[in-house]
């Protein structure tokens, strides 16, 4: 801000470009202003803007450029071209699996009596003994780390660890078609009362240094898919904040989502919100694009 009240009116701009063009110095310039009547502050300020405006007409910026998404590429996906609008998936073991609703972007696919009672008593209590706080991937190093975001308790079956994994893993890997050795192994968490996850992408963001490291072990997720093992007393929905869709946790059923890119317009931001009564067990199965080791 200037401290006086003299205008650059659009006459001295005029003059300003004119001199500038028929080549005369910057010093000549301000010195015949100031000759004229101009406060020196007002003279210099006119300069400035008048010059850089003028530099900007001539010389347009050009935009920067966008970057480009990464190419799209196959996902896991529970319901083919040809079984669109079928409301029960039956798998090879004569399993039965209902398909209670769907939606194209994101995609997400809601699973009925995925697992039986007698599977999700079992997995609770094989992990019971086994959990320790829930940790995320450090995205600087792509190590694992407590984090003040996610407040389960988790632990982690190893790959056909248990007979029961086994025959989960495969009926995971045949309804959604997608290889079993690419499949990350089944994560077990329960969530005690205030619990919660916030808000967060299952892909591993490539602008993070550590994520080169983590997808050596079998490439970026395409894919989630969490089961309840009980249905809390109340809250710990699952949550897309992009879309507004909350899906129940709901004992023995499941949520599908895949994301074909690193990027946040798979619109796949989810989270588990905070429960409100009781405790929630879920089991999750992250599915990558390469063979998992």
């Amino acid at each position: 801000m200037t401290s006086t009240t003299q205008a650059i009116t659009p006459e001295l701009r005029q003059w300003i470009v004119a001199q500038a063009e028929a080549g005369c110095r910057p010093d000549d310039v301000l010195e015949a202003m100031k000759a004229s009547g101009w406060a020196e502050e007002v003279a210099i300020e006119a300069m400035e803007v008048t010059l850089r405006e003028r530099l900007e007409q001539l010389q347009p910026r050009k935009p920067a450029p966008l970057e480009p998404l990464a190419p799209a590429k196959p996902l896991p996906e529970p319901l083919p071209e040809q079984l669109q609008g079928c409301a029960v998936l039956t798998t090879a073991d004569g399993h039965q699996v209902r398909v209670l609703t769907t939606m194209k972007h994101p995609r997400v696919v809601v699973l009925g009596g995925l697992l039986t009672d007698t599977e999700c008593d079992t997995l609770m209590a094989q992990a019971a003994s086994r959990l320790v706080r829930s940790e995320t991937v450090d995205n600087n190093t792509g190590d694992s780390e407590v984090n003040a975001a996610r407040t389960s308790d988790g632990m982690f079956f190893e790959r056909g660890e248990t007979p029961l994994i086994k025959t989960l893993e495969q009926r995971i890997a045949e309804l959604l078609r997608w290889p079993l050795e690419n499949g990350e192994g089944l994560q077990i968490l329960r969530y005690r009362p205030g619990a919660e996850y916030k808000p967060h992408h299952d892909y591993f963001d490539p602008i993070h240094p550590g994520t080169p490291r983590i997808l050596e072990r079998g490439g970026q997720r395409v894919g989630t898919l969490v089961m309840y093992l009980n249905t809390p007393e109340g809250g710990g929905a699952t949550t897309f904040p992009d879309v507004g869709l909350e899906v129940a946790p709901v004992r023995g059923n499941a949520v599908f989502f895949s994301y074909d890119r690193a990027h946040v317009s798979t619109k796949t931001l989810h989270g588990g919100a905070p429960v409100t009564a009781g405790e929630k067990w879920v089991a999750t199965k992250w599915l990558r694009e390469g063979v998992f080791v």
